[in-house]
């Protein structure tokens, strides 16, 4: 399974999204740090969930660190984060 279907999997489970998208931006970073060959290193997010009514976006982001606290531990290098509420 690629991290990509991993990170999709994860968030899928946790936060139940109405909407969620998961996309693969390590061909941007070639050169530089943390990028490894064969990619799967940087990601956006962009998620639209339920779960995250009443929190703050840093409580957002780190609902989703957490989740995928795994994955950025090893091998995952920079994850570009837009989570907000179905009425946003």
């Amino acid at each position: 399974m690629s991290v990509r279907d991993t990170i999709t999997d994860k968030l899928n489970k946790a936060f139940a999204p109405e909407s969620l998208e998961v996309i693969d931006e390590s061909r941007l970073h070639v050169g530089h740090a943390g990028h490894r060959p064969g990619g799967e290193t940087h990601f956006r997010v962009h998620i639209v969930s339920q779960a995250f009514e009443g929190k703050s976006r840093i409580d957002r982001h780190r609902m989703i660190n957490q989740v995928l606290a795994e994955d950025l531990a090893y091998g995952v290098h920079a994850l570009a984060l837009k989570a907000h509420t179905p009425n946003e």
